[in-house]
């Protein structure tokens, strides 16, 4: 019996091609996908902006002459000391509600030495002192500097002379006051004498020392009784010391 040929010819060359093609396509599909990343780099944190500056710290700081074993000179039916303490707690609410930061020296009947007053007013680095007296030696306010010659500042300054460096600053102060004064209508004379507890302070630092109101008529002494002398006087040197604190912060 003779061999039938068989039914399967010879392969057609596109099938062939197919196939193959086919089974690569299945084979890179079977294949994970695997692609290179770059590391991460985290981004740059966007720059802040610098702090604002802050205007620098200003204290006043108010001694009210005087007090407990000490009560100053008589004014009619008061002490001394009870008017300048008065007049401290006074000045001080002005300040105090006008954005200044205020130090008293005493808020009560209390003996102070005057090392220890200027003590506070150098503890605090105050940017003035007021120095609070009365007298019924002549008439209105009188501004008082210290007779210190300007000298240097020193990075130790001595006692009882320490006051030398900021002459030239109280000068200026005592300047500004006068002109305040004036402007409110009040009697104002300057001078410069020996003043025991500004001598010691490193501040620009002077004496108010208030007298009767040249217009308080026959009893001069009524002056101290009366408030709207003191509220003037209070209210000229709150702003006296505004003003101050302005041209400190000025650049």
């Amino acid at each position: 019996m003779g061999m039938k040929n068989s039914p399967k010819g010879p392969r057609n060359p596109l099938t062939t091609l197919l196939c193959v093609s086919t089974g690569a396509v299945i084979l890179l599909l079977a294949i994970p996908l695997v692609t290179a990343q770059a590391p991460l780099v985290p981004l740059p944190a966007p720059p802040t902006a610098p702090p604002a500056p802050q205007p620098p710290r200003f204290v006043v700081v108010l001694d009210a002459a005087h007090g407990g074993d000490d009560p100053g000179g008589p004014l009619g039916s008061q002490p001394e000391k009870a008017f300048t303490l008065a007049l401290s707690v006074r000045l001080r609410s002005l300040l105090g509600a006008r954005g200044i930061q205020v130090l008293t020296t005493r808020e009560s009947d209390a003996t102070l030495d005057t090392n220890r007053r200027a003590e506070i007013a150098n503890h605090a680095n105050a940017q003035a002192c007021l120095s609070l007296h009365a007298s019924m030696t002549g008439t209105g306010i009188h501004v008082f500097v210290s007779a210190l010659a300007p000298a240097p500042a020193t990075r130790f300054p001595a006692w009882k002379t320490a006051q030398a460096a900021s002459i030239t600053r109280s000068l200026a102060l005592a300047g500004l006051i006068n002109a305040t004064l004036k402007q409110a209508g009040m009697t104002v004379a300057l001078g410069r004498t020996a003043l025991p507890a500004v001598d010691s302070m490193t501040c620009p630092a002077l004496a108010i020392e208030v007298a009767p109101d040249p217009s308080a008529g026959a009893n001069p002494a009524d002056s101290f009784s009366d408030p709207a002398y003191q509220a003037r006087i209070a209210e000229a040197l709150a702003a006296a010391l505004l003003e101050w604190k302005t041209e400190a912060q000025q650049p």
